[in-house]
C-alpha cells in the first residue's frame, strides 16, 4: 500500500512537471544563432534539414525605405543552414530568415520585437553606439504604463512614462521629453523598437544627460491602447490608421500635459518641457509646439513626415508661418531637425529646413546616412537627449 502511495506520488509529479514545462523542446540541439563573432561579423544558423532554399534578410542591408536585402545561406551536411555578415558597426538589428519564400523567425533567439504588425529577431553589436543601446550595469528608471482621461477625445488611453533613477526616493521635481511615435506605432514603440529607456539610462549615468521623465503617448487617437492592450481585442495592425494627420492628436495634447503634470513631480514651465518626435510624430512634435509656443523649449524633429500648410484642411495645420515666428520669438532654446540621405522623405525636410531659413529660424540640422529607420531615430534620440535642459 505503502508503495502504492509512494508511486501515485512519483507519477503525479513527473506529470505536473511536464505541464508546467511543456514549451520546452527536450530534444533541441545547442544551436547558437546569433554569434556574435570578435570581429564584430555576425554568424546565424538555422536547422532546416528539408528546405530546398533559406535566405537571410536584415536591416544592416537595407535596400529602401522598409525593403531589406537578402542573402542566400549555406547547407551544411547536417541540415543547418548558415550564413555569416560582414562586420558590422556597433548598434542594434533586426533580421528574419525566409525558408522556401517563407518568412520565419530565428527559433534559437527569443529576442523579438513588434514592428506594427511584423515580428523580427534582434541583436546587439557591442561598439560605441551599441553600448547605449543596452541594459547596463547603471542605476535604471522605472517604466509604468498609465491610464490617462483625455476630457477632449472623450476616452481614457493608455500612455507609457519612465521616471529616471532615484525618483522613487526623492521629493526632487524634473523636467519632461515627450517622445512621439510614428504612423506604424503606438505607446510600446519607444521602449521596445527604440531603446529609449536603455538609451535614457546610460546617457544620465555617464553624466552626459539631465535627470528626466519621459512621456511616451498613442498617437493615433481612435486607439485607446497598443494593439491587443484595449477592449478593441486581438485585430490585425496596420501601417496607417485614418485618424493620422487629422489634428486630433494636436489638439488633445494639452490633456496629456495636464495628466503628467497633476501626477508626477515636474518643473511645470517652458524651459522644463521638450517634446520630439519620429515621422508623424515629428510633423505632430512640429505643429503642437507650433501651436502653443509657450509651452516647449526643446524641438526636436526625427525624419519628420513634412505636411504643406496649403493642403491642409484642419485648423491647428493652418497659419504655420505665423506660428513659427510667434515660437521664434519665444526663443526657442534648441530646434533640432535630423534626416537620412536616403529617406524618401528628404526632399521636404530639406524644403522645410530651406523655409525655416526665409524665416530667420535658428535651428540645428543634422543630416545622416540610411533612411526611414530605426536605426536613424534611436541615435537621433542619444544627440538630441543630451541637448536638453542645459
Amino acid at each position: 500500500m505503502n508503495r502504492l502511495f509512494l508511486l501515485l506520488i512519483c507519477v503525479f509529479e513527473g506529470s505536473s512537471t511536464v505541464f508546467s514545462q511543456q514549451n520546452i523542446d527536450w530534444n533541441k540541439s545547442s544551436i547558437i544563432s546569433p554569434q556574435i563573432n570578435i570581429d564584430n561579423t555576425v554568424t546565424f544558423r538555422l536547422k532546416a534539414p528539408y528546405a530546398h532554399n533559406v535566405e537571410i534578410q536584415g536591416d544592416w542591408m537595407l535596400t529602401g525605405e522598409r525593403s531589406f536585402g537578402k542573402r542566400k545561406m549555406s547547407q551544411q551536411c547536417n541540415g543547418i543552414w548558415t550564413y555569416t555578415t560582414p562586420q558590422l558597426s556597433s548598434d542594434l538589428y533586426s533580421y528574419s530568415f525566409v525558408v522556401d519564400s517563407v518568412r520565419v523567425n530565428d527559433p534559437n533567439n527569443v529576442y523579438i520585437v513588434r514592428d506594427i504588425a511584423t515580428l523580427a529577431n534582434i541583436f546587439l553589436v557591442p561598439g560605441k553606439m551599441g553600448r547605449l543601446f543596452k541594459v547596463s550595469d547603471v542605476p535604471h528608471g522605472s517604466v509604468i504604463k498609465r491610464w490617462y482621461n483625455s476630457p477632449l477625445l472623450n476616452m481614457t488611453r493608455r500612455i507609457t512614462i519612465f521616471t529616471p533613477p532615484g525618483y522613487e526616493d526623492t521629493s526632487d521635481k524634473y523636467p519632461v521629453l515627450y517622445l512621439l511615435h510614428g504612423i506604424g506605432g503606438d505607446e510600446e514603440s519607444w521602449m521596445s523598437l527604440g531603446r529609449a529607456s536603455q538609451i535614457l539610462d546610460n546617457l544620465i549615468a555617464e553624466g552626459r544627460a539631465q535627470p528626466m521623465i519621459m512621456v511616451m503617448p498613442n498617437g493615433h487617437v481612435s486607439k485607446g491602447a497598443a494593439p491587443g492592450e484595449s477592449d478593441a481585442g486581438f485585430y490585425k495592425p496596420v501601417l496607417s490608421d485614418s485618424d493620422a494627420f487629422n489634428g486630433k492628436m494636436e489638439e488633445s495634447f494639452k490633456d496629456i500635459i495636464r495628466f503628467v503634470e497633476s501626477n508626477y513631480r515636474v518643473i511645470a514651465d517652458k524651459g522644463h518641457r521638450a517634446i520630439a518626435g519620429l515621422s508623424m510624430g515629428g510633423f505632430q512634435a512640429l505643429c503642437i509646439s507650433a501651436n502653443y509656443s509657450d509651452t516647449f523649449d526643446y524641438i526636436g524633429l526625427f525624419s519628420p513626415a513634412m505636411l504643406l500648410e496649403k493642403t491642409c484642411k484642419f485648423p491647428i495645420y493652418r497659419d504655420l508661418d505665423s506660428k513659427l515666428q510667434m515660437q521664434a520669438k519665444q526663443c526657442v532654446k534648441v530646434y533640432w531637425i535630423g534626416i537620412g540621405k536616403s529617406d524618401p522623405l528628404y526632399k521636404t525636410v530639406l524644403e522645410y529646413r530651406n523655409h525655416l531659413d526665409k524665416l530667420n529660424i535658428n535651428f540645428v540640422y543634422r543630416e545622416t546616412n540610411g533612411g526611414h529607420t530605426w536605426t536613424n531615430w534611436r541615435n537621433y534620440l542619444a544627440e538630441f537627449v543630451p541637448l536638453l535642459f542645459k
